[in-house]
């Protein structure tokens, strides 16, 4: 796993994904080597790296250019560019132009939430999965409802971290922001 401040960042650009979330979100994509990803959101692409070291291929979208361009420094960085595609876009229109794949993951949605997840839902090989992030509470909602109402049984996790640091007195323990992953499996 790639440690946090071993990312390029950018103070436009969220990310990336903190490293004990990727860690839960790669266990529970159950990535394989040859799965097709398709990363919307990727941000400063935390998580398209995770994937790109596992997957076959994966499709990692922003419609931010500088999140774009900041995750293309960041794979070059690390020597993952080889079965990676950096796409800038809206992710709702990108995936008309994605042939069938394995992993949906889903960090931003732009308001579209329940057109991503169906659209997805649509395109995803059987035995495929969805994965998204959630920091609002409304956006779990959401997903939850979307997953639902395509007859999928969403697992949702909460997950609240803390990171020490190492004070004169002792170990002062700070909160990062939780964030909820929700995923489910196509299966028919």
């Amino acid at each position: 796993m790639i440690r946090d401040q071993e990312f390029i960042k950018n103070p436009n650009v969220p990310g990336p994904t903190k490293e004990e979330v990727r860690c839960i979100v790669i266990c529970k994509s159950d990535v394989k080597p040859e799965d097709v990803v398709v990363d919307i959101g990727c941000g400063t692409g935390g998580l398209t790296l995770e994937f790109a070291k596992k997957a076959k291929t994966v499709y990692s979208i922003d419609i931010n250019h500088e999140a774009i361009i900041t995750t293309q420094q960041n794979l070059e960085k690390h020597g993952l560019t080889g079965n990676v595609k950096v796409i800038e876009g809206d992710g709702f229109d990108i995936l008309d132009k994605i042939e069938k794949f394995d992993l949906l993951v889903i960090g931003g949605s732009g308001g579209k939430l329940p057109l991503l997840i169906e659209k997805g839902y649509n395109k995803l090989n059987n035995n495929g999965r969805i994965i998204i992030m959630a920091i609002l509470l409304e956006t779990c909602a959401e997903a939850i409802s979307s997953l639902e109402n395509l007859s999928l049984k969403p697992d949702v996790v909460n997950v609240s971290i803390s990171k020490g640091e190492i004070t004169k007195r002792g170990t002062m323990m700070l909160a990062r922001n939780p964030i909820t992953i929700i995923s489910a499996r196509k299966s028919i």
